[in-house]
């Protein structure tokens, strides 16, 4: 178990530190959403007592790790199979939300027109 909670600032500088990401509210007040070139990668609720944050997996990984962790779970509000959410509440390393958060990102990258991932400098 790790000894402290991944913080919704240090997701928030964390997601911000990836080239080309911009952050909105476009669903509410409340829900924080990070995205690349216009689409999402990962999406939060400030006002949830513990943190979480549901960020895009390959729906494979996703399976696997939600079978070895119990702090993730199939995404809450979103396609189960592509999104989990994962509780940032001191189960989890940060090291490990961290490695989350970039497989989201490059997931989403992934699937950019060349030209997009060329301006991140990704292709």
């Amino acid at each position: 178990m790790a000894d402290m909670s991944f913080e919704v600032e240090e997701l928030r500088e964390y997601c911000n530190d990836r080239q080309g990401v911009t952050e909105e509210f476009p669903f509410d007040f409340d829900t924080l959403v990070f995205k690349v070139k216009g689409k999402m990668f990962a999406l939060c609720n400030l006002k949830e007592e513990v943190s979480r944050v549901n960020l895009k997996c390959d729906p494979d990984f996703a399976l696997a790790l939600r079978q070895k962790y119990d702090a993730i779970i199939p995404g809450y509000h979103m396609n189960k199979k592509h999104w989990n959410t994962v509780y940032m509440d001191g189960r989890l390393s940060d090291e490990l939300i961290k490695e989350l958060i970039d497989h989201s990102y490059d997931l989403v990258v992934a699937k950019l027109t060349k030209a997009q991932r060329k301006a991140l400098g990704r292709d």
